[in-house]
């Protein structure tokens, strides 16, 4: 008789628990959208951490607060609701800010999101939005849709205000 060649059954139901351990992936987003303003002008409005309720639809308003050596944002959402987040990172040499959700009620969880400018030219500005996560109670799909419409919308309001002239 001839020996099997293959996996025995201890190490395929190790293999089993292994992937059934296994972290979730994360899931991407990234959005861009071009703002007619110079970049200074567009960090102006993005730069402040709890500027987001100057400038986005769906924010109410902003509380800033400090925990340690960290910043927090409480963010009253327009209909009820509201985000919890902690600044992680600020570079206004290079336009960027990093930042994660701590509580809310988006379907993602380890959500760490970026937001870069980058001049387009002297009167425009690029700005890319991004972020990693895990859906939460919500299929891959849906949770990629919610954040990605965040995003969109947030892009929507900075245009209003900047190219406004508000």
């Amino acid at each position: 008789m001839k020996a099997m060649v293959g996996v025995s059954a201890p190490t395929a139901a190790l293999g089993a628990v292994l992937l059934a351990a296994a972290p979730a992936m994360a899931l991407e987003v990234r959005e861009q959208a071009t703002i007619k303003a110079p970049i200074e002008q567009v960090w102006n409005q993005i730069g402040p951490f709890c500027a987001i309720g100057d400038w986005h639809p769906a924010v109410e308003s902003c509380n800033l607060r400090k925990t340690g050596k960290s910043q927090e944002r409480d963010l009253a959402l327009k209909g009820g609701g509201a985000i919890q987040e902690r600044l992680i990172g600020l570079s206004a040499d290079k336009h960027r800010m990093r930042y994660t959700l701590l509580r809310g009620p988006l379907p993602v969880k380890n959500y760490n999101s970026t937001i870069r400018l980058s001049a387009v030219d002297a009167h425009t500005t690029r700005i890319t939005w991004s972020s990693k996560f895990e859906a939460k109670g919500a299929s891959d799909a849906e949770a990629r849709k919610a954040i990605a419409g965040i995003y969109t919308s947030g892009f929507d309001g900075l245009r209003k205000r900047l190219e406004s002239g508000q």
